[in-house]
């Protein structure tokens, strides 16, 4: 007997039985998202390495250890995309959009990367990301945070705390990394070697150590919002300013830095306490000069991406109301006059209840067989079509799930009586 296939480690199959939820959110999200303006963006799997490499930056984990990359028979690299704003920016600059004025669109899909898989946190995993070109005002930075706070609402969540930084400017970034290398070679003994190594590349990701030994040294290291340029600082306060006219709650994190080298100014991110150690599920913020760095016109912009494996893992430890299913009907059908009087029906109610779930039995069985198929799908109610039905022209409805009376009646009386009864 041959050794059974299995999908690779880190990489999940997505199940019908959880897949309603999955369609349901990304419904909501695509929903928000088109009706604050923003248009869908698409853009390949693969890309050159080079991309990553000069978006992300060479001295990150990403490019460094978790990038699934290979060699063509041209000696060229190609890898699998990471994160998506990388790519989105090449597709930016190829097809010259910021030309048009300013681009505001968002993506969907699969990331990978190699890295060790643990809950909420996977090789493969998927994100919806949004993207904004050309606004250098803090006004779009607040619209971010207007659009996910009211996403939160939308999905129903709870405990979503938002904290933001700022990172200023290149040239202050630049300033104030000399300033913490020269406070941390002062403690070299007590970095761990992650921090080491970031020491010499990456100086500011050690803010973001979690290395619980370490945390006092952090705590007491000089932070970056005492030494902004003038510009940051009134940027900053200016988000900050549309934050609480928004009434929209946040905390200053001053050792939020973000994990990718693109990032200045605005960074943000929306977390939650009740998925332990993976507490992001939404992050972002400013990346002005990124479009200029990989080859395009000088461009500002700002984004972020959400993590739907997070963002599922959550609506279902909050029981939250997007998990609740719209109105299921499952259509009982007994001979073959009640079957093609069945396919009408079916027809008429995906018209006129489009979000409601059909289920149009396919077995040919008795009804006795019918109705446990019925249970077994969890169906609020069971539209029938017997004999009797057909030949005063009705159907007879029956409530499954409250156990309510069953009541015989016309097509578009049952059609109104679903419509008072969909949940919403």
């Amino acid at each position: 007997m041959s050794k059974k296939i299995q999908a690779i480690r880190g990489m999940n199959d997505l199940l019908p039985k959880d897949s309603e939820l999955w369609l349901k959110v990304e419904r909501i999200i695509i929903d928000l998202f088109t009706s604050y303006g923003y248009k869908n963006i698409r853009t390949p799997i693969v890309e050159k390495t080079e991309t990553f490499c000069r978006a992300i930056g060479e001295a990150t984990d990403i490019v460094e250890k978790e990038m699934y990359s290979w060699k063509e028979s041209s000696g060229e690299s190609l890898s699998l995309r990471p994160e998506g704003t990388a790519s989105v920016v090449r597709s930016m600059i190829e097809h010259n959009l910021p030309r048009e004025g300013i681009q505001k669109v968002f993506y969907q899909g699969a990331m990978f990367r190699h890295e060790r898989p643990q809950k909420g946190r996977y090789r493969q995993f998927h994100q919806v990301g949004v993207e904004v070109f050309g606004a250098e005002d803090a006004k779009i930075d607040a619209e971010l945070m207007m659009m996910t706070n009211s996403l939160w609402k939308k999905l129903g969540l709870k405990n979503v705390v938002l904290e933001i930084n700022t990172l200023g400017s290149q040239e202050a970034r630049a300033s104030y990394r000399e300033i913490l290398v020269e406070y941390f070679n002062k403690y070299k003994d007590q970095l761990d070697e992650d921090s080491l190594r970031r020491l010499s590349s990456n100086p500011l990701r050690i803010l973001d150590s979690k290395n619980k030994d370490m945390q006092s040294l952090i705590n007491s290291a000089p932070k970056l919002i005492e030494h902004l340029d003038d510009a940051s600082a009134e940027h900053f306060q200016q988000f900050k300013n549309y934050l609480e006219h928004l009434d929209i709650e946040y905390k200053i994190n001053t050792r939020l830095v973000r994990g990718l080298d693109y990032y200045n100014r605005t960074v943000f991110e929306w977390t939650t306490t009740d998925l332990g150690s993976q507490g992001t599920i939404c992050a972002g913020g400013r990346y002005d000069s990124l479009v200029e760095k990989m080859g395009g016109k000088p461009t500002t912009a700002v984004g972020f991406a959400l993590g739907l494996e997070r963002l599922m893992l959550l609506l279902e430890e909050q029981n939250s109301i997007a998990t609740k299913s719209n109105i299921s009907i499952y259509i009982v059908a007994l001979g073959a006059k009640a079957q093609i009087k069945s396919m009408q029906i079916a027809s008429s109610l995906h018209d006129a209840l489009p979000d409601a779930i059909l289920y149009n039995d396919i077995t040919l069985g008795s009804f006795k067989s019918q109705f446990k198929k019925a249970d077994k799908a969890n169906a609020n109610y069971a539209l029938i079509i017997g004999e009797e039905e057909l030949n005063n022209n009705q159907v007879s409805v029956k409530p499954l799930i409250d156990q309510g009376s069953q009541q015989s009646m016309d097509l578009d009386s049952a059609i109104n009586y679903f419509k008072d009864n969909t949940k919403v």
